[in-house]
């Protein structure tokens, strides 16, 4: 069997997957660092962590009820959400890894952190695991050059600071479920709290929305999606670093725009011109980036759909679709986020290598 865990700053998500790679359960706990909440197949419970380790603890503690043992765990896979220029395919964590993924922390300081404490948990716990990671910004490590370059001097490009993107596991995801029926040029789109579109020629990232971090790009639950640089200096001189960060990435977006929801449901239910304004923001958006990547494909053979608003959201749909009319019909797919399998199915191919 083979645990999968997705650690974010004051969380963390756990699955078990069988040698087939059957999801066997899943759970997260939340709050950790204090109060919080664990949810572990069909069992819901308070606890109190006082870090990423405590957290781990109280999951593992719970899968025996479940019926899994630990015994049977062969393998930890994590989901890292930066893995830079270096590491670009899933990969066993060494010593090596850990200072190549360490490295990343000043691209992604809100992200990487945590992976981190998620692999050293595991590592205390159930130091007899092997363990390995897999990279949001990996499935985009075959974007052509022209594609990555910001237009800055040589020297600010030499510092790493260039178009990534994210929501890669997503993608490779999408590529692995769509299978032989896989079309040559595909607009993929990851419609959730984050949003991004990605460019898929051949089963190949050839462009996205995101870039240096996840926060370029459509409208997003709180993050403001494209911004222009000099607008960011105005916040940055209006409210200090700290607080400017937390407006642009926590406050902003669906939030911002309605000053009330980031939750599309809501929104749409929602009959405020606030909230109206704020969900023709997103379509808008969401559109506009989609003729830039259709451009990058040079055409478009199919649309896939997927994340917690591509997948669950028919009117959302409906309203991007209805922006692309000028496409004339195309196939549109709409395929469950699969994340953790495939985070599982990396791990599970590395593992059968001599």
């Amino acid at each position: 069997m083979l645990l999968v865990l997705n650690t974010g700053s004051s969380s963390i998500k756990l699955a078990v997957f069988n040698t087939a790679l059957e999801l066997l359960i899943e759970g997260n706990v939340s709050g950790v660092g204090g109060a919080g909440r664990m949810a572990l197949g069909d069992t819901r419970e308070d606890v109190t962590t006082q870090n990423h380790s405590a957290a781990l603890d109280c999951l593992l503690a719970g899968l025996p009820a479940h019926g899994i043992a630990l015994s049977e765990i062969t393998g930890a896979a994590h989901r890292v959400v930066h893995g830079g220029q270096t590491l670009t395919a899933p990969t066993a964590i060494t010593a090596e890894t850990l200072a190549q993924i360490e490295a990343m922390v000043p691209l992604a300081p809100l992200h990487n952190p945590p992976a981190l404490a998620g692999i050293a948990a595991v590592a205390e716990r159930l130091p007899h695991l092997p363990q390995f990671a897999s990279f949001d910004t990996a499935f985009h490590a075959t974007q052509p050059e022209v594609a990555t370059a910001y237009a800055l001097p040589k020297a600010e490009r030499d510092k790493g600071i260039r178009r990534y993107g994210f929501h890669g596991l997503s993608y490779a995801g999408m590529v692995r479920q769509l299978g032989a029926g896989l079309p040559p040029r595909l607009l993929a789109m990851h419609l959730g709290a984050g949003v991004s579109l990605c460019a898929i020629k051949d089963g190949r990232s050839i462009a996205t929305s995101m870039g240096y971090s996840p926060l370029s790009g459509p409208t997003m639950a709180t993050r403001t999606g494209d911004i222009d640089g000099m607008a960011v200096l105005r916040l940055f001189q209006d409210h200090g670093l700290d607080a400017a960060t937390t407006l642009l990435n926590k406050e902003s977006g669906l939030l911002g725009l309605s000053g009330t929801t980031a939750d599309m449901r809501a929104l749409l239910a929602d009959p405020a011109p606030e909230a109206a304004f704020a969900v023709s923001h997103f379509v808008y958006s969401v559109v506009r980036q989609a003729g830039s990547l259709i451009a990058a494909l040079e055409g478009v053979d199919a649309i896939a759909f997927t994340g917690g608003i591509g997948e669950n959201s028919a009117p959302i749909r409906e309203r991007i679709m209805q922006g692309l009319a000028w496409l004339g019909e195309k196939p549109v797919h709409i395929v469950p986020a699969d994340e953790e399998r495939q985070i599982a199915q990396d791990a599970d191919t590395l593992m059968a290598r001599p």
